[in-house]
């Protein structure tokens, strides 16, 4: 059983909102190849295509990651944020380092991805990631769907 109320949404995701994640997604594996800190990396889209990129640092990981939905959260409730030029939101990504249970029970480094759209149902994604600012030397798996998420718009 889904515990958050999908009956209004759409399964799948769009062209667009598979273009943001995707790019938000090879941005934030470019980070990490540098060995770059990065925090949370969030990017909305608004209903005319201006993007907006947040980049959360300063805290905790959960800290950050729920700091990520609130913005999110605020800005449709603000319908925008004019300081960034940012309309009315329809699409949005969020992407964070973290670990995830691998097959043998252990943790493994991984990117982790959440992508929404209104309308739509949310969902996330992760890929393992190894050899952290390694340059050509890093690794990372193809991206592998995690399930549905909380929808924030």
């Amino acid at each position: 059983m889904t515990r958050f109320n999908n009956n209004n949404r759409r399964d799948g995701i769009s062209a667009e909102t598979d273009n943001l994640s995707s790019e938000l997604f090879g941005d934030a594996l470019d980070l990490l190849a540098l060995g770059e800190e990065m925090g949370v990396l969030l990017v909305i889209e608004d209903d005319q295509g201006n993007i907006a990129s947040y980049e959360l640092a300063d805290d905790g990981p959960e800290a950050l990651i729920d700091e990520a939905y609130t913005r999110v959260k605020e800005i449709n409730h603000h319908g925008g944020d004019k300081e960034a030029g940012l309309g009315m939101p329809v699409r949005y990504a969020i992407v964070y380092e973290g670990a995830i249970a691998a097959d043998d029970d252990s943790y493994q480094d991984a990117l982790l991805l959440e992508f929404g759209e209104k309308g739509y149902k949310s969902y996330s994604a992760y890929s393992y990631v190894k050899g952290r600012g390694k340059g050509n030397g890093f690794q990372w798996t193809e991206p592998a769907p995690a399930g549905e998420v909380e929808p924030l718009l």
